[in-house]
Order: structure tokens, then sequence, then C-alpha cells
């Protein structure tokens, strides 16, 4: 495989498993990865993302597990990072720019503002399905900061797309975000919005959310 070939984003193939259809991004060669997915998150090489769709009322007390038994379904080897949803994963919406690609999932349903002195936590180990999940390509490799950074550029990109559409909120408390980026190459050291990467990732995202809330759809709204 070619070093182009290999910066190439990897597209997303459509399966249905336990009658409910999910999207897998698989890594001919593993690629550096940072994840707030609730399976495989954090910072490491990954072969494989999936965003798989559960229902709005899901209520499994093991979603790590539950991954995992998603990834048996599909026969995946490796390390992997899952995310689960309540919106129709057919209904994710891709932009590129600059090579770089966010495919997103949006549902606003249940939108917050991230800073509210009388909101309810979350009880500790109930977790609730990702509402708006974006995995993200870059077609560089980048420094592990740069890829920390890029998440708070994700975040900014959708939070700008959902106020200019009037949606009363940030985001919703269950959103999460993969990047990844290619393990070898000379790194570059930047992510936040006016960096080589962050700035067409920001667009990306932004296009991709914006379009995702003209999308009809079950958790979508």
């Amino acid at each position: 495989m070619s070093p182009a070939e290999r910066r190439r984003p990897p597209a997303a193939t459509l399966h249905t498993v336990e009658g409910a259809p999910l999207l897998l991004w698989w890594f001919p060669t593993p690629l550096l990865t940072v994840s707030s997915a609730v399976y495989g998150g954090g910072l490491g090489t990954r072969h494989w993302v999936l965003n798989a769709t559960v229902p709005s009322g899901y209520d499994r007390p093991d979603p790590e597990g539950h991954v995992a038994e998603i990834a048996g379904e599909l026969g995946l080897d490796g390390a992997g990072s899952g995310l689960l949803t309540a919106v129709d994963v057919r209904h994710e919406v891709t932009a590129t720019d600059s090579g770089v690609r966010a495919g997103v999932t949006t549902g606003v349903g249940q939108p917050v503002w991230a800073a509210h002195e009388g909101a309810e936590l979350t009880p500790s180990g109930v977790h609730v399905p990702g509402t708006i999940n974006a995995v993200c390509f870059c077609p560089v490799r980048l420094k592990e900061s740069a890829l920390v950074n890029l998440v708070a550029t994700v975040a900014e990109a959708k939070t700008q797309a959902l106020v200019e559409a009037g949606v009363p909120g940030t985001g919703t408390c269950t959103d999460a975000t993969v990047v990844v980026c290619p393990a070898d190459g000379d790194p570059e050291s930047y992510g936040g919005p006016r960096s080589a990467v962050g700035a067409p990732l920001a667009r990306a995202v932004h296009r991709a959310v914006s379009e995702g809330l003209r999308v009809d759809g079950p958790g979508r709204s």
C-alpha cells in the first residue's frame, strides 16, 4: 500500500447487527486515534471504528460489553473504538475539506448548555447513547497534543453550527468524538481552528452538523 493510499480516509461500510444499522470504518494499517467513545476511548492506535444505532430507550448497564459483542458479530480483530447513538446512522452526513473528512450523526432532541448551574448530573455508571457522534479523519500525522486539540476544535465547530441554526444549546450531554490520523510521518504540532489541519476539519464538521440538522428521522429530534 502506497503512502498516499495509507493517508486516504477509509470509507464507511453499512452493516446490520441485532436488527439495527451501524457504520464501520476498518483500517488496513492501524491509525493513531483520540476518542471519547465508551469503548476504546483515549489515545492509541486503533484498527477500526464503529458507530451503531441503538434504541432511544437504551438501558444496557454494560455498553462496553455490548460494543464488544457487536465487534465479535462483525469478526473484528485488534483494538477499536465504538460509539452508540439513538440516531439512525444511515442519516450520517459526511463532509470533506482539503483531505480532511468528518462523518457526523446529528440528533438534538435534548440539547443542553454546557454551563448550567441547576443541571442534574448523570448518575455514575449510567450510559446514554451519544446523540451527536463525529468520526473524523486527518491525512497527516499529528502529535498527541494536537489530536486532543482537534477534539476541542470539533466541539467548537459543532457548537457554531447549532447556534447558527437556533438550537438552544451547545450540544447534548452525550456527544462523542473520534479523530484519527496516520501513525507515521512528520507530525503536525497544532490542531486549533486556525491550524493547517484544524481549519479544514472545523469547516467539515460545521457543514456536516448543519446539514445533519436538516435530516429527519428517529433520534434526530
